[in-house]
């Protein structure tokens, strides 16, 4: 098939992490220990730098060359001097490069929170930091003792109920999976091979990213985006804006009812982490009585290592006791959910990037 991109093979990738962990680790071990518990703590506080970056754009006035603090300022509308320590806080964390003259430049990191780049990253910070987020992740403490969300306990609702009252935070939410499906589409598309399907249904497909990428790279599959009818819509504009509109529909409902049925593959993007194993097994099923004989089930999720190694995972599995009340499994544990729901685990297939891709087949 088709790459979208070029990406180094995943085994590299996953080694280059390794080693990077691995150095972590060694830093760590070589400072005092409250010190290095200080700048784990201080996390929080890179978050909001970086989120008040993408709030006033400064990583986006810094396209088309480096620029003093003054003049970020004067483009975004902010004070002069505390736009000069947030730059250079964050340029101490390798995201901009402060240089001898004063000025201040993107790194190849920082490029990635400018808007207009494939794979921004500025959704999601616009998501992790927003005042909304902020509020849920201060209820960790609850969620860790009773398991359940914060989200319910502060706003009466679990996280879908509670996006369709609030359309601001919805939209937020919203743009952070497109980027996330950014991620899929860039290093978990080209891992597999859709050249052979034909109706290709992507449930919980958000407003299509991923979908309209795999049409791409399969030119002889059809597709339908299937959502909740809120955000159906904005799938239909999405769709038709790719020029796939005669070969994809768009439908609204949900998982928990029923799937379209008749396709030969069905996609899953961060679905089945977002639910506990009840809710998960609901869909599974909906999916399971709706896929051809001879079908496929791809879950395009962050499968969790055995053990406790340094993973993205680890601690997006806390995002998830926090804000969805769902969590992040590993192989064994998707194996053991998909039997349950009447699927065999194929394979787990490793990307270049954080995502994977889980395989099964009707059983």
């Amino acid at each position: 098939m088709p790459a979208l991109s070029k990406t180094p093979p995943a085994r590299l990738m996953n080694a280059i992490g390794r080693v990077r962990a691995g150095l972590g680790f060694l830093r760590r071990s070589a400072v005092p220990p409250n010190v290095a518990l200080l700048e784990l703590a201080q996390g929080a506080w890179v978050t909001q730098a970086l989120y008040a970056a993408v709030k006033l754009r400064l990583a986006d006035e810094l396209a088309d060359g480096p620029l003093s603090a003054d003049e970020l300022a004067r483009r975004a509308n902010s004070d002069a001097g505390a736009t000069y320590r947030v730059m250079r806080a964050l340029a101490g964390q390798g995201v901009f490069t402060l240089r001898r003259d004063g000025r201040f430049a993107l790194t190849r990191m920082g490029r990635m929170l400018r808007s207009d780049v494939d794979g921004s990253m500025a959704p999601m910070i616009a998501m992790v930091g927003s005042t909304e987020h902020w509020q849920h992740w201060s209820d960790l403490l609850y969620s860790v003792r009773t398991g359940r969300t914060a989200v319910q306990k502060q706003r009466g609702a679990e996280i879908f109920e509670y996006l369709e009252t609030n359309p601001e935070y919805a939209a937020i939410f919203n743009d952070a999976m497109t980027g996330v499906s950014a991620m899929a589409i860039e290093a978990a598309v080209p891992a597999y091979d859709f050249t052979d399907r034909r109706l290709i249904v992507d449930v919980g497909g958000g407003h299509g990213a991923l979908l309209v990428a795999v049409l791409k790279a399969a030119p002889s599959a059809d597709g339908m985006l299937f959502d909740l009818p809120s955000v159906a819509d904005g799938g239909r504009s999405a769709v038709q804006a790719s020029g796939l509109a005669q070969r994809c529909t768009v439908e609204g409902g949900s998982f928990f009812d029923s799937v379209p049925a008749g396709g030969d593959t069905y996609l899953m993007k961060t679905v089945i982490h977002d639910w506990d194993d009840e809710k998960a097994l609901a869909i599974l099923r909906n999916v399971r009585a709706a896929i051809a004989d001879d079908g496929r089930l791809l879950l395009f999720e962050l499968v969790l290592p055995e053990g406790a190694p340094p993973h993205p995972g680890l601690l997006l599995d806390l995002e998830m006791l926090v804000h969805a009340g769902g969590r992040e499994r590993t192989g064994a544990e998707y194996a053991k959910l998909l039997s349950q729901a009447g699927f065999r685990q194929t394979r787990v297939i490793a990307t270049t990037g954080p995502m994977s891709i889980v395989e099964a087949v009707p059983a």
